[in-house]
């Protein structure tokens, strides 16, 4: 089950290369158990979050990393499954035919991220009930319903002892991270809000929903459209908050970055001074003077940890209209898919396991990840 530990500890973590300061340390008093954690589905958000739990296994107080891995293993895929290994990761299946078999440490498992899609996580829940040491576990944005929706700095304290978390979409973090930036995290300044998701219609690795022409969603909902807005409302519900949103998507032939047009109309006026302070002020959004969503996504690619942006949204601060005396704002932002939601999904874990230091473990966390301007 692992061991307790309580003892003075000084962490050092090192900047991403794109940071120029130092190195910078963290000491405080600190108890938890050593946990063992399972990832479950080695895809896009899996890869990436088992090197983010390598890079901070001590900072987080993690023993051992198992990652599942539920399809055959393709020729294509030996190398990168090589490549995780050789971080220290245990990799298994589910019949032991290439790797050893889930079964033989299920009783050792205390925290599982489930990064599978498609439903799979909820399915996968009745097998997480009854691993006998579990303390908590986490599904990503498709897996509504698995539990509490969450997205970091809303609702933080909702989820603390929380068994099952549901991290909420990409989308559903670059929508939410607007409105609290431009009315507060209370809401307190929206009117309502209008969205038009310009989805990337498949993962850069995939080549199975491909579109050939822009393909628009059916408004399923008559107030809030799309299940966008549905998810935003949720989110923000779980914390006892309401507002009134709508949303809009369209798929198109590309497989970089989504992007997002929003139309938000204000209790009081914004002028563009003060919506670069509201982005400047929350660590978890960004901002560009870049049109090109491809110029963004190769500085990620090239400058980024793993290759990935973690940023909720990216604003296009130099494109905004402003309307109705400054209570109307309108404008572009660009949201980095399969980054976005891991710092939530880190968040959502010390919350869950009840570390008494992860306003601390989170805030350095998110500094090294996120660049405030690209």
């Amino acid at each position: 089950m692992g061991n307790w530990f309580r003892y003075y500890h000084q962490f050092t973590i090192s900047p991403i290369n794109y940071f120029p300061n130092q190195p910078i340390c963290i000491d405080f008093f600190y108890t938890f158990i050593q946990m063992n954690i399972l990832v479950n589905g080695i895809g896009n958000i899996g890869s990436t979050l088992l090197q983010l739990l390598v890079k901070y296994k001590d900072l987080l107080g993690i023993d051992s990393i198992f990652a599942l891995k539920n399809t055959a293993v393709q020729p294509w895929k030996e190398e990168e499954l090589k490549t995780l290994q050789n971080l220290g990761i245990e990799i298994f299946d589910k019949d032991g035919k290439n790797f050893r078999p889930i079964s033989e440490v299920e009783n050792e498992i205390h925290y599982v991220f489930d990064c599978m899609s498609n439903g799979f996580g909820n399915k996968n829940k009745s097998w997480y009930e009854n691993l006998p040491n579990l303390k908590g576990a986490s599904a990503q944005g498709s897996e509504k319903g698995f539990g509490k929706p969450f997205m970091s700095e809303i609702g933080n304290e909702h989820i603390i002892s929380e068994k099952y978390v549901q991290i909420v979409s990409c989308n559903t973090h670059s929508l939410a991270s607007l409105l609290t930036t431009f009315t507060g995290s209370d809401l307190s300044g929206l009117i309502k809000a209008d969205f038009v998701i310009v989805r990337r219609s498949e993962d850069l690795s995939h080549h199975e929903r491909l579109v050939s022409a822009n393909v628009i969603s059916r408004h399923r909902n008559p107030m809030a459209g799309t299940h966008h807005a549905e998810d935003v409302k949720d989110l923000f519900l779980a914390s006892g908050l309401d507002c009134n949103v709508q949303s809009s998507d369209i798929t198109t032939p590309s497989q970089l970055m989504h992007s997002v047009r929003f139309n938000i109309e204000l209790k009081s006026p914004l002028n563009q001074s003060d919506i670069e302070n509201r982005i400047n002020k929350n660590p978890l959004v960004s901002k560009t003077k870049t049109f090109d969503s491809n110029i963004i996504f190769e500085f990620g690619r090239r400058h980024g940890f793993a290759g990935r942006l973690y940023s909720h949204c990216i604003v296009n601060y130099n494109n905004l209209i402003f309307e109705n005396n400054e209570t109307n704002i309108k404008g572009w932002a660009f949201v980095p898919q399969e980054g976005n939601t891991l710092i939530s999904t880190l968040h959502a874990f010390l919350l869950q396991t009840k570390n008494e230091n992860s306003v601390q473990i989170i805030t350095e966390i998110q500094k090294y990840l996120i660049r405030k301007k690209w």
